[in-house]
């Protein structure tokens, strides 16, 4: 199969890798000095060094180049590039996505944005616990394949899935979408937990009511409890709120020293997008009358309403209730 990957960060760059054994793939960039640097180095220096690119693997910062002839498309942009990106396509070629979060200022899910953007298309979400660079190394992984079309589904699942790449297919792509952005925001909140030395314990009751707050708002958006127990939900929860390649861990503990968002932002070199996901989670939480503790507390720490330390006394001093 021929699979044009729209996105040339740490994680486009990783699955390009991944499937580059079984499938012609071809990577696209919007920056042409960064695919002129990936063809010549053979790697990705600024997002994935350490990482060779195969012989065939094309990275053109040309749209047309990369979609000729393409059989699926994946887009590995953040969040806020999903919309253009699948403005690009059109309706040439079945696609992906792997972002991960509520898009910014409309609240929408990826789902929705492409909703809204519209395709005939067949499409999906490919999400799950899942560090690039582990994908890229070669280490086992397992992860979901969420879509509507659970024919489209199968099918890529089986098209994609490699002897180190494990994929299954699931058609509620609206509780594989939840649970992969709303982790996000519990693992600033981790990260917050860690970083102030409040133990093993409290990162436990943490992640448990953490659980319990993405069960709440996906089912209140449509999604089905049972998909918060899996690869998509409880398992990409696990990785990133424990996980030290965790972007979004590491702003919870940089935060907890007291840095200020914007140089945390600026020195991780990378999207982080539980920081913008978080405000747009409480506000549809909030519309829908969805208690969110953690999420408004993490919104609070973002937003230097309260300090780090804080939030823990907020949490602690809530009334009590039956689990």
């Amino acid at each position: 199969m021929k699979i044009a990957v729209f996105g040339a960060g740490a994680w486009g760059t990783a699955l390009a890798l991944a499937f580059s054994d079984r499938h012609e793939v071809r990577v696209w960039t919007w920056l042409a000095a960064h695919a002129d640097a990936m063809n010549a180095a053979r790697e990705n220096a600024e997002f994935l060094p350490g990482y060779p690119l195969p012989e065939g693997l094309l990275v053109s910062a040309n749209a047309d180049e990369v979609l000729a002839d393409a059989e699926l498309a994946i887009i590995a942009t953040p969040m806020a590039g999903l919309r253009a990106a699948v403005g690009t396509l059109g309706n040439r070629v079945p696609f992906l996505w792997v972002c991960k979060g509520l898009e910014v200022g409309s609240g929408l899910l990826p789902h929705q944005v492409v909703e809204q953007v519209g395709t005939t298309q067949p499409c999906g979400a490919l999400t799950g616990p899942s560090f690039a660079e582990e994908v890229a190394r070669g280490l086992p992984t397992a992860v979901t394949l969420a879509s509507r079309n659970a024919g489209f589904a199968s099918d890529m699942a089986d098209a994609l899935h490699t002897p180190r790449l494990r994929i299954y297919a699931n058609d509620d792509i609206v509780g594989a979408e939840v649970g992969g952005a709303v982790k996000n925001v519990l693992a600033i909140a981790t990260g917050l937990c860690d970083g102030l030395g409040l133990g093993l314990n409290a990162r436990a009751a943490l992640m448990t009511r953490g659980l319990a707050e993405i069960t709440r708002f996906g089912m209140a958006v449509g999604a089905r409890r049972e998909t918060f127990m899996g690869l998509a939900g409880l398992g990409d929860m696990i990785l990133t709120c424990t996980g030290d390649l965790s972007r979004n861990r590491r702003v919870g503990l940089a935060l907890a020293s007291g840095k200020p968002i914007d140089i945390i932002q600026r020195e991780l070199g990378h999207v982080a997008e539980g920081v913008m996901t978080a405000h747009e989670v409480l506000r549809r939480a909030e519309a829908l009358g969805v208690d969110m503790p953690i999420t408004e507390a993490v919104c609070a720490v973002l937003d230097g309403r309260i300090q780090a330390t804080e939030t823990v006394a907020r949490l602690m001093e809530r009334d009590t209730k039956s689990e």
